[in-house]
C-alpha cells in the first residue's frame, strides 16, 4: 500500500514539475506554405465572407464607424380637430375628445351608452351579478357588498323592475346601468376627425434639435399650411395632421369595429438620423399598430365611464355615460449617429482580428481531414531547444545561423 502511494506521489510530482517547466515555454507561429487547391479555395472563401460581412453589414448597414445616441429627449403635444352632427346636437372637441388638448395620449369617443337621471336610492340588483337572483329575503344578506355588482344589499328580495323574477335589492345609483342604459348610434363621422401631433426631439450629445413640423417663413404661412395639409409619406412628410380613418387603416383595423368595441392604437414616431449629412435629412417616419389584447377576447377594446351631475327637484342626479372610443398612444424612438475616430479604430481592429479566424478554420481542416499521414503536422509543430550556434565567417564578421521557420509544402507531399 505504501509503495502504491509513493508511486502516485512521485507521478504527481513529475506531472506538476513538467507543467511548471512547460508553462515558461514561448510559442510563436510558424509560416508554412501548403500548395493544396482545395484548402486554398476554402481559405480564400472564408476570407471573402468575413471581409464582406464587415464591409457591408458592420460598416455600411450598422455604421460602426459612428458614435451613436439612442436616448434622446422628446416632447409630444396632441390635439383633436373636427365637428360632427349627432341627431339634433353638434359635437365639438369638448364633447368627444379626452383630453381636448393633451400630451402623448389622446382619445376620441366613437359610441356612447347613456343612463339618464340616476339618483341615490334603492333598486333591484342586475340579474346577471353572482347570487343576485332570489326567491325570499333570506337569500339576501343585509350589508353584503359584491364587488362585481353595483352597491350594498339591503336584505330584501324585490321584483326585478317590470319582470316576473326577483333579485336582491341594493343601495346605489338607481336604476342600474345594464337595465336603463340607452345605446346611441356610432359617431361614424369621426373617421374624418384629425389629430394634430407635434413632436420635438433633442440629441444632447450632438446638440441637434429637430421637429416634425415643416419650417416656414412666418407664423401666418405655417398656420395656413397646417390648416389645409394632411400627412402623406411621400408628398407631405412634415405635416403632423392625421385622419383617424388613415390611422385605423395603417394599423389594419376596421373603423366600424372600433366604433363598436373601441381600441388602443400606438402611433410610433421613429427618428433615425445620420448626422454626417445635413440635419435637414433627419426626418421622422411613422408606423401604427394596435396595442393591447386580441380582439376576440371579452375584455378587449377601450371604454371608460364618466358622469354629468345636476340637481333635479332639489335631489342630486347624474347622467352616466359609458364611452367607447379610440385611444392613441404616441411613442417616440430616436437614434442618431455621427463619425467618431474611436469606434472607427475599434471596428477596424475587430475586423482585422476576425480575419485570423480563416487561418484557424483552415488549420483545423488541414490537420483533421487532409493530413492523413501526419506530414503537415510534423512540419507545422517543431520543438526547438538551445543548440550550438554556428558562426559563418564573411571576412567582415560573423553571421549567426539559427535556422529558418519558413517551409514550403507542395502538392508532391503524399496525402
Amino acid at each position: 500500500m505504501c509503495g502504491a502511494i509513493r508511486s502516485f506521489l512521485m507521478g504527481l510530482r513529475g506531472l506538476i514539475t513538467e507543467y511548471f517547466i512547460g508553462f515558461w515555454d514561448y510559442e510563436t507561429p510558424k509560416v508554412m506554405v501548403v500548395r493544396n487547391r482545395t484548402l486554398g479555395v476554402i481559405y480564400r472563401g472564408v476570407q471573402f465572407l468575413v471581409i464582406t460581412y464587415f464591409i457591408w453589414y458592420v460598416f455600411i448597414s450598422q455604421k460602426a464607424y459612428q458614435d451613436s445616441e439612442t436616448h434622446p429627449e422628446s416632447s409630444v403635444y396632441t390635439t383633436m380637430k373636427g365637428t360632427a352632427v349627432h341627431g339634433d346636437d353638434i359635437l365639438d372637441t369638448v364633447e368627444y375628445a379626452r383630453p381636448s388638448e393633451g400630451g402623448d395620449v389622446i382619445s376620441s369617443i366613437l359610441r356612447r351608452e347613456v343612463t339618464y337621471d340616476q339618483q341615490q336610492g334603492t333598486c333591484p340588483e342586475y340579474h346577471q351579478v353572482d347570487n343576485a337572483n332570489c326567491t325570499s329575503d333570506s337569500d339576501c344578506v343585509e350589508g353584503e357588498v359584491n364587488f362585481n355588482g353595483h352597491g350594498r344589499r339591503t336584505g330584501r328580495c324585490v321584483r326585478y323592475y317590470n319582470y316576473t323574477f326577483k333579485t336582491c335589492e341594493i343601495q346605489s345609483w338607481c336604476p342600474v346601468e345594464e337595465y336603463a342604459a340607452i345605446r346611441e348610434p356610432a359617431l361614424v363621422e369621426a373617421i374624418n376627425f384629425t389629430v394634430f401631433i407635434r413632436n420635438a426631439i433633442h440629441f444632447p450629445k450632438f446638440k441637434v434639435l429637430r421637429g416634425n413640423v415643416k419650417d416656414a417663413e412666418n407664423k401666418r404661412t405655417l398656420r395656413r399650411y397646417l390648416n389645409k395639409c394632411h400627412y402623406d409619406e411621400e408628398k407631405e412628410p412634415y405635416c403632423p395632421n392625421f385622419r383617424l380613418g388613415y390611422i385605423a387603416n395603417k394599423a389594419r383595423e376596421n373603423f366600424n369595429e372600433l366604433c363598436r368595441t373601441g381600441g388602443v392604437i400606438g402611433v410610433f414616431i421613429n427618428w433615425k438620423c445620420d448626422l454626417d449629412l445635413d440635419p435637414s435629412y433627419c426626418k421622422p417616419t411613422y408606423s401604427f399598430r394596435r396595442l393591447g389584447l386580441r380582439k376576440d377576447l371579452p375584455d378587449s377594446g377601450y371604454y371608460y365611464r364618466f358622469g354629468k351631475y345636476y340637481n333635479k327637484d332639489g335631489v342630486e342626479s347624474r347622467t352616466l355615460i359609458k364611452a367607447y372610443g379610440i385611444r392613441l398612444d404616441v411613442i417616440v424612438h430616436g437614434h442618431a449617429g455621427k463619425f467618431s475616430l474611436i469606434p472607427t479604430i475599434i471596428s477596424l481592429v475587430t475586423a482585422m482580428t476576425s480575419v485570423g479566424i480563416c487561418t484557424i478554420i483552415c488549420d483545423w481542416i488541414m490537420l483533421t481531414f487532409i493530413d492523413k499521414n501526419e506530414v503537415y503536422s510534423d512540419r507545422k509543430f517543431d520543438e526547438v531547444a538551445k543548440e550550438p550556434i554556428d558562426h559563418i565567417s564573411t571576412g567582415f564578421g560573423y553571421i549567426v545561423d539559427y535556422g529558418s521557420n519558413h517551409s514550403d509544402l507542395s502538392d508532391g507531399v503524399p496525402l
